[in-house]
């Protein structure tokens, strides 16, 4: 390799390893900004909330995600609304089960027959609406576990405050999740990067941007009359980024998209390696499709694995090695303080010692975004354009 070119890495290398010490630096910024506000006490308020779920198969703890739906320290109105395609759905008889163990919840099983578009989740979303009671329609999957303080974090948003004055009305509340990893290295590495990559890119885009504008799919808690004036569900049948594109339209509506308090799990699977990277490789694609420009600027986020590359290019020079050692007390920082503070989950911190191998894999996970539209979800493959799925024929 000619010098010169070598001399080039060099420099753009450490320019991207120091990119990404501020990137980690401004990630704890804003998860200080976020421990702050949600500090905050809001006006209480307990509205009438129907809790919409679209099932498709059994996944393993899903009963118990159910019951903790159930076990809800609220002092309003809720019913629990859970749509399958056909009745003979495996998911049906935990939706018995759960109504049998909680007699005094409203709990009602839905048969959701059509098919509106490519997403089969929106499909059962706008079939199960046609049934909710209540205002406000919260949304969430079906893995997702909650606190017993989730509904009354969640209606609370909705409560006008003082901190509120002069801003548009709360239309749509998400939330942030953790992952519960299930043994496997893919398991794990997803997990780890929920908390380490994707949680501090959303607190940083809300710092950036002023607030949220766009939705989380662990929690879409909207008003009706929100969703209407964004287009509804049935507009998002095609779209496989449903939850950010809702809370997109809500904002662009006139809304306010809110960031709850409360912090959710969803439950990782134990991927095996190709399950693990064609899930990465959705969501990324999925993000580049939504947020081209957001999606660009990524490279400045895998600050560690410039300086590892930094380290090899200079020979281990005592100023690479001492750029390494910077990059990785902050991205070990960032990593810590996102997991264990942030999202109140310490497990995480037995993983750490993973974020290196985690974030060299993420790096070329990214620089296969760029090479393709093609996305693999729930087995079958599908082109991804301006959000749009389109079904690939099996050849």
């Amino acid at each position: 390799m000619p010098p010169f070119f070598v001399h080039g890495l060099r420099i753009a290398t450490t320019a991207l390893a120091l990119a990404g010490m501020g990137y980690y630096v401004a990630s704890l910024l804003a998860a200080r900004i976020f421990l702050r506000e949600r500090r905050l006490t809001r006006p209480a308020y307990a509205p009438g909330l129907s809790i919409l779920k679209s099932l498709k198969g059994l996944d393993p703890g899903m009963l118990a995600a159910f019951r903790s739906h159930c076990r809800q320290q609220y002092g309003g109105e809720f019913e629990l609304l859970f749509g399958v395609s056909a009745l003979d759905d495996p998911a049906a008889d935990a939706v018995r089960a759960l109504a049998g163990e909680f007699p005094g919840h409203s709990i009602q099983l839905i048969e959701c027959p059509e098919q509106l578009g490519a997403n089969g989740k929106v499909s059962t979303l706008v079939q199960l609406a046609r049934h909710a009671r209540f205002e406000i329609l919260l949304i969430n999957d079906s893995d997702i576990t909650v606190g017993p303080h989730y509904l009354e974090g969640i209606a609370r948003c909705f409560a006008p405050a003082a901190e509120d004055e002069g801003k548009a009305a709360a239309g749509l509340t998400t939330a942030l999740y953790r992952g519960r990893a299930h043994g496997t290295l893919g398991s794990r590495l997803e997990a780890l990067g929920i908390a380490t990559d994707f949680i501090p890119g959303v607190l940083l885009s809300k710092w950036i941007e002023g607030g949220l504008h766009y939705g989380l799919g662990a929690t879409l808690a909207v008003r009706r009359e929100a969703l209407e004036k964004a287009g509804g569900l049935l507009a998002l049948a095609d779209q496989l980024a449903d939850d950010y594109e809702m809370g997109a339209r809500v904002a662009r509506a006139g809304y306010r998209v809110a960031l709850s308090a409360e912090v959710v799990e969803t439950s990782v699977p134990a991927y095996d390696w190709r399950g693990f990277c064609d899930h990465q490789l959705r969501w990324l694609r999925t993000v580049r499709d939504a947020r081209p420009g957001g999606y660009a600027g990524l490279v400045f986020t895998h600050g560690l694995v410039w300086a590892m590359t930094n380290l090899l290019l200079c020979e281990a020079s005592a100023a690479s090695l001492a750029l390494l050692a910077a990059s990785l007390l902050l991205r070990m920082a960032q990593a810590a303080v996102l997991s264990a503070i942030v999202l109140e989950d310490r497990t995480l911190l037995a993983d750490l010692w993973l974020l290196p191998l985690r974030d060299a894999v993420a790096l070329g996970l990214w620089l296969a975004g760029f090479a393709g539209t093609t996305i693999v979800w729930r087995g079958q493959r599908y082109r991804l354009k301006r959000g749009v799925l389109t079904k690939i024929a099996q050849g």
